[in-house]
């Protein structure tokens, strides 16, 4: 098959800082190594992906991913959302629209209207619609065949998904947080692509303070970039980084203002907890789905804040932190 642009890649710097090919792909060796065998697979069977589910936080990777499994694949993407897919109808428009072996990607997959969610469940088994025509006593089905296919979806809130969904996706891997060596040669190759002068020291900084996310690497990337430029001799090397990092209110750990006010408020305002979900949303006015999919999981991930049955509570790693802000050395594993 002809290879395809995927509708993923533009001309934006974002855009452009995503890898196309698993080759490029920096970080998640386990599931390259598994995506690589699932690939082949299919290409010698000539056969289509089976349906593939990303979960974990944001910015790791699932959007990116999903154009390069296109891409090797030699096939067209379309991108959607949960959320925009409102009506069945606007399903079937996208579906009866897809090529042999074409990949549509739905992002937020969790936040599908239950409707569709059941629509596509025969089109993700047998590649089928199930329409009904009419209304009242008249109303009648037709079931319309569609070429074969793969759904890609992609989700923060793996619990949220149904189990009859769930179960229809042939793959389901989770991503986790990157270690620093990897976001340091994943600032480096996006500093070479943007004209960015930096060195390895000033990489590891801004690789250190990224939260293990490669989306939020090459946005302090950039920053560093402005600060090294207006302030410093244009190039990014550790003194640079850590002026320029220090100066977005970004600590040693890569926690930000949000974060060590959430910590704050639990260690303060109720004892170090538990407090519920919903407290700490309104004492910091955040939306509840924020703190979970954003904030969350990343102190969970450095130990510093626990869930448990009766609320969040923050440990004693967290209390110190407070207190050093940013004495800690990363403990992602």
């Amino acid at each position: 098959m002809k290879k395809k642009d995927s509708s993923i890649y533009s001309d934006s710097d974002f855009n452009l800082l995503r890898p196309k090919f698993l080759k490029d792909f920096i970080g998640q060796d386990d599931l390259k190594k598994q995506l690589r065998i699932f690939i082949a697979a299919a290409l010698g069977r000539k056969e289509p992906l089976e349906h593939v589910l990303f979960y974990g936080p944001p910015g790791l990777g699932k959007t990116t991913l999903a154009g390069i499994l296109a891409q090797e694949m030699g096939t067209g993407i379309r991108i959607t959302s949960g959320p925009a897919l409102s009506r069945a109808g606007d399903l079937a428009s996208i579906l009866t629209n897809l090529k042999e072996g074409d990949i549509l990607f739905i992002d937020e997959i969790h936040r599908l209207n239950k409707v569709v969610e059941e629509t596509l469940y025969p089109a993700m088994e047998d590649y089928a619609l199930n329409i009904i025509i009419g209304k009242g006593p008249s109303a009648h089905s037709i079931r319309l065949k569609m070429k074969k296919f793969t759904i890609v979806g992609a989700t923060t809130r793996i619990g949220l998904i149904s189990s009859p969904m769930r179960d229809r996706f042939g793959f389901v891997y989770k991503l986790d947080f990157y270690q620093p060596q990897s976001l340091a040669q994943i600032v480096l190759n996006s500093a070479r692509i943007l004209k960015i002068d930096i060195d390895k020291e000033g990489a590891l900084e801004i690789a250190r303070r990224s939260r293990g996310t490669p989306r939020i690497a090459n946005r302090l990337l950039k920053r560093a970039r402005d600060f090294a430029q207006i302030k410093e001799k244009g190039i990014i090397d550790i003194n640079c980084a850590k002026h320029a990092l220090e100066s977005l209110d970004v600590d040693g750990l890569g926690l930000n203002d949000v974060d060590r006010k959430l910590l704050e408020l639990i260690l303060k305002s109720y004892k170090g907890g538990p407090v519920g979900i919903d407290n700490l949303a309104a004492g910091l006015i955040e939306d509840v789905g924020t703190i979970v999919d954003v904030y969350e999981p990343y102190l969970m991930k450095l130990g510093f804040l626990k869930r448990t049955p009766r609320g969040r509570v923050i440990t004693e790693a967290g209390k110190k932190h407070l207190g050093e802000k940013g004495a800690l050395q990363p403990k992602l594993v």
